[in-house]
């Protein structure tokens, strides 16, 4: 079994007996109930009103300080092995119980613990770790995720990110500097770690797009400088199509795909205050802003690409062009001699 990570102020186990359920459809999450609502009656304050129920961005009172854990989101490949995902947990890490979703596939340990860890295999080639060891992240990639990659990144494509999450009774709900503070309340829920782990996927995979960008932008630096100093650039026409097809199967990925842009399925089903704690994180992330600013890359990219193209396609009928006259000046040459020897001006043998 997994080893946990290592956490701060860590809480005592309010249900020693409880065990975690197996599900493999979603389902409502379960929200603790107040005492009014234990009680069968109306929890009313000192107003005289009734007190209304803690949501997911409230701060329960008088629970002390929350608890501490390290986030681990990485794109490692173009998608994963589902069915390999889930056939290689039941065989390595028996005691992990699996819940599976329209895209993810979700392992943490048989415990009613709200630190025991949690992993999030998405279809898409991402993995996200809550509270997970870095010791146990390396075993899991070599014995897990490696086997189920499909399309494998190059390690230089490879993206990244780490947060931090903290359950807290005593601070006000907020995302920032990387720190994700939620509800203790919630703390063993997996379907708050999954909503916020969508949008943590979700710009890990963003990343990746921007990464291959970048590249693209690298490569094709020098070429406008080239090309206003020299008039003519130094790549052929081949591979300014390849790099043609290469902005453009990036452009189609990030906007026609859906998996940066939408919704993820999960929250069509799920209860609302999920859906907005993705749209808080994603808020956070600035993943519309990204995708935006990276449209516009692309945009530029390829009109430079193009203008390149333009240019090449130019000089090459430019060069037909003047092989055509050539090819017109030989032949009237030719015909000339042909004329000179039939009227007598030039003999034959001289």
């Amino acid at each position: 079994p997994l080893s946990r990570a290592p956490q701060q102020g860590q809480p005592p186990d309010p249900s020693p007996g409880g065990g975690s359920s197996s599900s493999s459809q979603l389902g409502a999450s379960a929200l603790p109930l107040s005492s009014a609502q234990r009680g069968g009656g109306i929890d009313y304050g000192s107003g005289g009103r009734p007190a209304p129920a803690p949501t997911i961005f409230e701060d329960l009172e008088g629970e002390g300080p929350g608890t501490k854990g390290r986030i681990t989101a990485m794109t490692v490949a173009e998608g994963l092995d589902r069915k390999k995902i889930e056939a290689l947990l039941k065989a390595k890490y028996p005691k992990l119980e699996t819940h599976t979703y329209q895209d993810v596939v979700h392992a943490t340990p048989k415990l009613d613990d709200p630190t025991s860890g949690d992993i999030f295999f998405f279809d898409y080639g991402t993995v996200v770790f809550w509270g997970i060891s870095a010791a146990d992240e390396q075993a899991l990639q070599l014995t897990v995720i490696n086997p189920c990659k499909l399309e494998p990144l190059d390690l230089h494509e490879i993206e990244i990110d780490e947060f931090t999450f903290h359950y807290s009774t005593v601070e006000p709900p907020h995302i920032q500097n990387d720190v994700i503070t939620l509800n203790k309340t919630y703390a063993a829920d997996h379907q708050v770690k999954l909503a916020v782990s969508h949008a943590l996927a979700q710009s890990t995979l963003l990343g990746c797009y921007e990464e291959r960008l970048q590249d693209i932008v690298e490569v094709t630096r020098d070429l406008p400088e080239a090309l206003a100093e020299f008039g003519r650039v130094q790549i052929s026409r081949k591979q300014v199509a390849r790099l043609i097809g290469q902005v453009f199967l990036q452009r189609s990925a990030v906007n026609l795909l859906g998996v940066v842009l939408d919704v993820p399925e999960f929250f069509w089903s799920a209860p609302d205050h999920l859906q907005v704690l993705h749209k808080r994180v994603c808020e956070y992330l600035e993943l519309d802003t990204r995708v935006e600013v990276l449209n516009t890359r692309y945009g530029v990219l390829q009109e430079m690409l193009e203008m390149v193209r333009d240019h090449q396609n130019n000089q090459h009928m430019s060069r037909l062009e003047w092989i055509v006259i050539w090819l017109i000046v030989a032949a009237v040459i030719i015909g000339c001699l042909q004329v000179a020897g039939l009227i007598g001006f030039i003999h034959p043998g001289r």
